[in-house]
């Protein structure tokens, strides 16, 4: 919790799980996907990634909290099954921020799932990932045809103004928190460089 914010809930994991699938989707013939998610929270995104990805991809996780990381290592262990120890995933204690900006298309997908939404919910600083040069870093840090993919606990009709905005074309799904289909619904958006 943050105040009155739920950040992570052990049960309910479907969209974050679905942040996944819905940018693996996207890009279904690249043999060696170069993957990077910003925040690890209690790594839903991450053991779906490692269960669905190419055996040839390269995951990279950008955590900014230490604690998070050592929790991950250590408490929470089980619920991230194993995710850390293998072999295509490289675990950085880092801003993703400043991973995104040093980036020259890099990534085939890019996931982002560090706060609540399209806002710096747990750092202000976090606001320079969902305006729209942030979200232009996004674009250059993409492969052609890559996907920049965003969950979010509500709706934003401005951010996906700003996606386009940044020459993404874009997708907004809605989708359930629970892995059975119930719970709230959250909102991921699949945002596309085009292919050159």
């Amino acid at each position: 919790m943050l105040g009155a914010n739920e950040l992570m809930n052990s049960r309910l994991s479907g969209s974050e799980e679905a942040l996944a699938r819905l940018a693996l989707e996207l890009i279904p013939d690249r043999d060696r996907p170069g993957i990077l998610i910003g925040g690890l929270g209690m790594g839903f995104t991450l053991r779906a990634l490692v269960e669905q990805a190419s055996a040839k991809a390269r995951i990279v996780v950008a955590e900014l909290v230490p604690e998070v990381i050592d929790w991950a290592r250590g408490e929470m262990a089980a619920i991230f099954a194993g995710g850390l120890d293998d072999p295509r995933v490289y675990i950085r204690n880092a801003d993703i921020a400043d991973i995104i900006a040093a980036a020259d298309r890099e990534f085939d997908a890019i996931l982002l799932d560090v706060d609540n939404g399209p806002e710096g919910l747990t750092t202000e600083a976090n606001d320079r990932l969902y305006d729209v040069p942030g979200l232009g870093q996004a674009r250059q840090a993409l492969k052609d045809g890559g996907v920049l993919a965003i969950w979010s606990a509500h709706p934003d009709r401005g951010f996906t103004a700003r996606l386009a905005q940044a020459g993404f074309a874009v997708e907004e799904h809605k989708v359930r928190a629970s892995r059975k289909g119930r719970g709230a619904k959250h909102v991921i958006w699949t945002a596309k460089k085009a292919e050159r």
